[in-house]
């Protein structure tokens, strides 16, 4: 077993304490962020020399990148970069108001694209190391009552594919974690529920707000055995592009692809009759930007 040195975000609750508890007690280094003071106190007393801890609101730029130029000047090498900070704001779009969703994409998917713009230069210099991007099943399907929280994992899984291309040259490895329902403090703990218009009762944005009032039900998912499945795929070589964990995330995400792919199939002709006229001129489309992606 490798020792490697983490930046984990959110490091006080969810599946970053996990992943910290974890990684200090094989003997990992962590650089570990949190909101509230207080949160990780226990983790500085129980591994004084092994655990730096670093007050971080990732809604805020310029702590950012000074939290990250920190954590690389006190540690001088971060293996492997965590982006896990986020919540839940669920309800249907018409409910929310503009700063939940303002704070929903500046935490969610600003904050991750930010820390990780922070961490590249570092990452480069060093010749290279991993990224580990928390999403979703719900960055892969969607359902009413969480369309900005669909949103901003959609958009955060979009970059970090991107990202994958850009960087691998670098020796840097992408991987978005798609963890299906955790029994974490996600749900009833950092999910934030959108004021109620009537209108919406007899929807199905009704059941998402009837799980989190009730709080009648429990993920499917052991957090603990998530974040030793998210450690265990460093280890692997080429970085898995997405590590999916839950039966209930790989029966969700497989139903979904399937259904899209029938969608798309059903317009091949369709799709075809709007092309231009060849005439003889060179022409390119996406597949001809991404040959990585074609190749993998």
């Amino acid at each position: 077993m490798t020792s490697r040195t983490w930046l984990v975000t959110g490091a006080n609750s969810g599946f970053g304490r996990h992943l910290s508890e974890q990684l200090l007690s094989r003997g990992d280094r962590v650089a570990g962020t949190f909101r509230t003071p207080g949160s990780v106190d226990d983790l500085s007393a129980h591994w004084p020399d092994r655990f730096h801890p670093a007050r971080l609101d990732v809604t805020d730029p310029a702590a950012i990148i000074a939290v990250v130029d920190q954590a690389w000047t006190a540690l001088g090498r971060i293996d492997v970069v965590v982006s896990n900070a986020g919540y839940g704001l669920m309800g249907a779009a018409e409910e929310l108001t503009d700063d939940q969703i303002t704070h929903q994409i500046a935490t969610n998917l600003t904050g991750s694209i930010r820390l990780i713009r922070a961490a590249l230069p570092h990452l480069r210099r060093q010749g290279g190391g991993r990224i580990l991007q928390l999403s979703s099943v719900g960055g892969q399907a969607a359902w009413p009552g969480g369309s900005l929280y669909h949103a901003t994992k959609w958009g955060v899984e979009g970059f970090a594919d991107a990202l994958a291309g850009e960087v691998a040259s670098f020796g840097i490895g992408v991987t978005i974690v798609e963890p299906g329902s955790a029994r974490t403090n996600f749900r009833y703990g950092s999910s934030v529920l959108a004021d109620r218009i009537e209108a919406y009762d007899a929807t199905p944005v009704a059941g998402v707000r009837r799980i989190l009032t009730e709080r009648t039900t429990e993920g499917l998912g052991d957090p603990a055995l998530m974040a030793t499945a998210m450690i265990a795929s460093v280890e692997q070589d080429p970085a898995p592009r997405r590590l999916v964990l839950g039966s209930d995330s790989y029966r969700t995400i497989e139903n979904t692809l399937v259904t899209r792919l029938a969608d798309v199939r059903s317009q091949r002709e369709s799709a075809g009759a709007t092309d231009a006229p060849l005439e003889g001129v060179a022409t390119s489309g996406p597949a001809d930007l991404t040959p990585a992606v074609r190749d993998r």
